[in-house]
């Protein structure tokens, strides 16, 4: 009985400093990397601040009243006081100045953060179950689930689905927009900070929902620059007979039904365009890490890894045949 209480008394601990750990990462997690974070965040402690200061006046002054006015022995019976007009104009107008004062510092926020400004990169982000789609009009860009942007320059994120709602949020970002078929919803986004920025869709979109990541690369100027003229260029050449033979299979089969390789006869926008998916960081929109060992699983039985996804299982493909094509495609950086 004792081990079995130490036990419990253990995984009791552990689930506080578990919380306590999380507590502290979600509040990192949260901290603001855009202009349109920081002004949201600012909003937020003004009125937290202001809310806090009322609550303790109230408090104090409720405790006050407790402790100085509170019945004693032998005292009278207290004098009634019927109105007191200047009191009762003071406790009207003081909250009515307070309500008019977040009211415009609300509208001052929302004007902010809606803004995008004629000049601002402009990103379509297509949602699709469960991937995103980004292309970049201005530049001639197109990839899939890694969002590249330039440090420092607003963009506007034209948010759009190809199935279903969807929802676009980066918690570092500030704020998110719905992803909805047949609109268009604007994102303006300033990233002030480089890093890597992940996000998640926020509205239930079917089985692969929690697997429908978002993962956002921000860059110097001149760094953005060399991504996008290398993503402007067609796929690599095959760099040896096995790329070549994983090219061949990749060309003779279903892939080129549902995916685009430009430079390629594989011109299909059903699925990610794979031209540059070996410089990617991640698979299936996050699912796994990208990489030989990982591509090759997911070529075999995609379904297996997501549940769901429309892609087919290729098992009656030989492990030589899977290899092949795994390194034809993390060839294509």
């Amino acid at each position: 009985m004792q081990i079995g209480c130490v036990s419990h008394s253990a995984r009791i601990a552990l689930g506080a400093l578990t919380l306590v750990g999380t507590s502290a990462c979600s509040v990192d997690s949260l901290a603001p990397v855009t202009t349109q974070a920081s002004a949201i965040s600012n909003l937020f402690q003004l009125v937290l601040w202001i809310s806090a200061a009322v609550f303790l006046l109230v408090c104090g002054l409720l405790l006050f009243v407790i402790v100085r006015y509170r019945e004693r022995d032998g005292d009278p019976e207290p004098t009634q006081i019927h109105g007191h007009r200047r009191l009762e104009l003071a406790w009207t107008a003081a909250p009515f100045l307070l309500l008019v004062a977040l009211f415009i510092s609300t509208l001052q926020t929302m004007a902010s953060v809606d803004s995008s400004p004629p000049d601002a990169l402009r990103v379509s982000v297509i949602g699709h179950q469960w991937w995103w789609e980004y292309r970049y009009p201005d530049l001639g860009v197109v990839t899939a689930n890694e969002l590249h942007l330039p440090v420092g320059r607003p963009v506007r994120l034209d948010l759009t689905s190809a199935d279903v709602i969807h929802s676009y949020w980066v918690p570092r970002f500030g704020w998110k927009r719905d992803v909805i078929p047949g609109k268009t919803n604007v994102l303006a986004i300033n990233v002030e900070q480089p890093g890597v920025y992940d996000g998640t869709c926020t509205e239930f979109c079917g089985l692969q929902h929690a697997w429908m990541r978002v993962r956002v690369v921000a860059e110097s100027q001149a760094e953005f620059n060399t991504w996008v003229e290398a993503q402007r260029q067609p796929a690599a050449a095959p760099q040896n007979d096995r790329q070549r033979r994983g090219q061949q299979l990749f060309a003779s089969n279903t892939c080129v039904e549902c995916h685009a390789i430009r430079g390629t006869n594989a011109v299909a926008q059903a699925g990610p365009d794979l031209t540059h998916v070996g410089s990617r960081t991640t698979l299936g929109s996050g699912v796994l890490d990208n990489g030989m060992g990982n591509l090759a699983r997911f070529i075999k039985d995609a379904p297996s890894i997501k549940p769901g996804l429309l892609m087919p299982s290729f098992k009656t493909w030989s492990d030589d045949d899977v290899n092949a094509v795994a390194a034809y495609l993390d060839g294509l950086k």
